[in-house]
């Protein structure tokens, strides 16, 4: 299946039991009521998968399962995020072997690399696998930002095709266009500025609040990208009190309440994070019980 890295792609989560085991039924059913809802794409082992949690034999199962409850349907794009670019590229291999369809790579983790290293990263783990792949842009986590002039440098690699942008910076989308054209697909990756980066040109957002409000994640991507921006804000505003929920430290523990909530998940996690309780339970469950209280109906 060709990717197309346009529309709303959930950084699906890893369903697990109260114990931490995996849980793949549930994330399949997981994936299809979000397939059903119109959701165009699935990121497995991102963050809201529970990557660093899980074991390269787990993380390898994860995918195998999504691949086959997606089913040709829609991509499944696995997560790489490892300590070095070894280990990325053994990662990004086995994930081929499960048979996901495109990768979404992140710098290394533990080592703050600066941007010269970053693109070595990249780069040499791209010429590693033949998977088209998505670089993950994010210094307010991994604390590296690729800027659009470090971009050039990975323009000649073939199978770097898309950008899942994250700075929190609003002009970066335009900014990235003005320097590669459509070089790179442009994707959101900060659910509380989607409207703003569909606007001004991202061709997708991949998403967390999308695992639980699937419906309505789809449907506000669709008017935005239609230009229909009164009522795309108007979703907008109802979703933003949830959206604010993905940038916080704790964002997936806190999706997955909101997702037990909405009926689409379980909020169990593996240690070291534990469910929420006391106030910040209760913060959670405030928002979530506002936005089924008055969740818009779509037509």
């Amino acid at each position: 299946m060709t990717v197309s890295w346009h529309g709303v792609i959930p950084a699906l989560m890893t369903e697990m039991t109260r114990d931490g085991a995996l849980d793949l039924p549930a994330t399949q059913r997981h994936l299809e009521s979000c397939l059903a809802a119109g959701c165009a794409g699935f990121v497995m082992l991102g963050t809201l998968g529970e990557n660093s949690s899980l074991s390269a034999d787990e993380k390898e199962t994860v995918v195998r399962a999504a691949v086959e409850a997606a089913a040709g349907r829609a991509p499944v794009m696995a997560g790489i995020a490892e300590y070095t670019t070894d280990l990325a590229i053994d990662a990004a291999r086995r994930a081929r072997r499960a048979g996901a369809e495109a990768l979404m790579v992140l710098p290394t983790m533990v080592y703050q690399t600066d941007a010269r290293e970053a693109v070595h990263h990249f780069r040499t783990l791209a010429r590693a696998v033949d998977l088209p792949i998505m670089v993950y842009n994010n210094p307010m986590a991994y604390k590296v930002d690729l800027k659009p002039e470090d971009f050039v440098e990975l323009a000649g690699e073939a199978n770097i095709v898309a950008v899942k942008e994250a700075s929190h910076d609003g002009r970066r989308i335009t900014d990235m266009i003005n320097r590669h054209g459509d070089r790179f697909k442009l994707l959101c990756g900060v659910d509380d500025l989607m409207l703003e980066n569909v606007l001004f040109g991202a061709s997708g957002w991949v998403s967390g609040l999308a695992n639980s409000f699937p419906r309505e994640a789809a449907q506000m991507f669709k008017l935005a990208e239609a230009g229909r921006k009164d009522e795309a804000l108007a979703l907008y505003r109802w979703f933003m009190p949830l959206l604010h929920l993905d940038v916080a430290v704790k964002l997936v523990q806190y999706i997955k309440l909101v997702n037990q909530m909405a009926g689409e998940g379980s909020e169990w996690v593996r240690s070291p994070r534990l469910t929420l309780v006391g106030d910040e339970r209760r913060h959670v469950e405030a928002i979530v019980e506002q936005a089924l209280a008055t969740r818009p109906r779509l037509g």
